[in-house]
């Protein structure tokens, strides 16, 4: 397994830097619109695309809590749905993993309908 303390420190990282952009679309989302009716419309296609991101922002920083978590309480690198390993490559190449790449594409669940 991956260094856990170094997958740690990444998270925690990863979850301040996303945290930070967070706070910073939801202080652009709350500034006064233009009082021009035409700029309003293009005002609200960008903040759509701000809640979007905001939006994705607050999934990940979720997902990074539930992996601390499960670093916390000893289940982290275990698959949450099989209880089979994750995978060293993809924990490093996504740290907050809580599942296999079978069980995260659902190939575990389809080839037991198949059976």
């Amino acid at each position: 397994m991956p260094d856990v303390t170094t997958l740690k420190r990444a998270l925690e990282d990863r979850r301040n830097a996303l945290s930070v952009k967070a706070e910073e679309i939801e202080g652009e989302l709350r500034t006064l619109g233009d009082p021009d009716f035409s700029e309003q419309a293009t005002e609200a296609e960008g903040d759509e695309v701000l809640e979007g991101l905001e939006s994705s922002a607050l999934l990940e920083i979720s997902k990074i809590n539930a992996a601390l978590a499960r670093i916390e309480n000893g289940t982290y690198g275990t698959c949450t749905t099989c209880g089979e390993p994750v995978g060293d490559e993809r924990l490093v190449s996504v740290p907050h993993a809580a599942q296999c790449i079978s069980c995260a594409f659902g190939i575990a669940f389809l080839s037991a309908v198949e059976a």
